[in-house]
């Protein structure tokens, strides 16, 4: 197991936007997290990366209880996420985006880097070589110099992965990957987040594509204002009453004359 969210409760003054969640995730698994808009999914990567501290209840990862502890320092413990809105440094290079996301794994202290040692400067030639690495991975090793901004949406949402990869996490968050993607876009997606998990990569997303997300996941659970609603595989989420009636909405029972 790699990580537990055990009872996590959120309050925002009255309203609360979780309310008991709790579930686990198995090494090496894709797991979904799905709802309709509103539902709190947002709100609990912000929990499990400690933006938010919860009112209650805590996340063990890795056996280990992270709840609290400042958000560097679980992307230092191997927890990685991609935001729903592109938070990409638009006016840098790819390859740059790319070694930014890898400088949390970087060991030079101020010295090494004011005076370019020669620790330093192998350090720095790893790490534009792993870079580089993960661009080939999300294919976007031949846009290594161009401005981030100028990529096309696709590319600027894989670039926003291969950053997050760059930070050598075990726990990949990924926020509404397929959003905006056209359906080439989206298979393109799917490959690659396959192949992330070949390497070993645990992985778990909010996606409103349910084609993709019914494809892609191994387990998946809804919540529905706040609340857990279900949890199982695509093909049981797939035939829950509780979860058609959240998403399509049940039919009134006719009324005899």
């Amino acid at each position: 197991m790699v990580i537990e969210v055990k009872n996590i409760t959120k309050n925002f003054g009255g309203i609360s936007a979780l309310k008991d969640v709790s579930f686990s995730i198995n090494k090496g698994e894709i797991f979904g997290l799905i709802g309709p808009n509103g539902a709190g999914k947002t709100t609990m990567f912000n929990m499990i990366t400690n933006i938010y501290e919860p009112t209650s209840g805590e996340i063990i990862f890795q056996g280990e209880n992270i709840t609290g502890i400042k958000p560097y320092k679980i992307t230092e413990k191997g927890i990685c996420r991609t935001y729903q809105n592109i938070r990409l440094f638009s006016q840098m290079s790819t390859l740059h985006n790319v070694m930014v996301g890898g400088h949390s794994q970087s060991h030079s202290g101020v010295f090494s880097s004011v005076f370019r040692t020669k620790a330093q400067r192998k350090e720095e030639q790893l790490l534009i070589e792993r870079s580089e690495e993960l661009l080939e991975l999300v294919g976007l090793l031949e846009h290594k110099d161009t401005i981030a901004e100028n990529l096309a949406y696709g590319q600027q949402r894989r670039l926003e992965i291969a950053r997050a990869l760059a930070s050598n996490p075990s726990l990949l968050l990924l926020d509404e990957p397929a959003a905006g993607m056209n359906e080439k876009e989206t298979d393109s997606l799917y490959d690659l987040i396959k192949t992330v998990q070949s390497r070993g990569i645990t992985v778990l997303i909010i996606e409103h594509d349910m084609p993709l997300v019914m494809k892609l996941c191994d387990r998946i659970t809804v919540l529905n204002f706040g609340e857990k609603l279900a949890e199982g595989t695509p093909e049981e989420i797939q035939n829950n009453e509780a979860v058609i009636e959240a998403y399509l909405g049940k039919e009134e029972d006719e009324v005899d004359a």
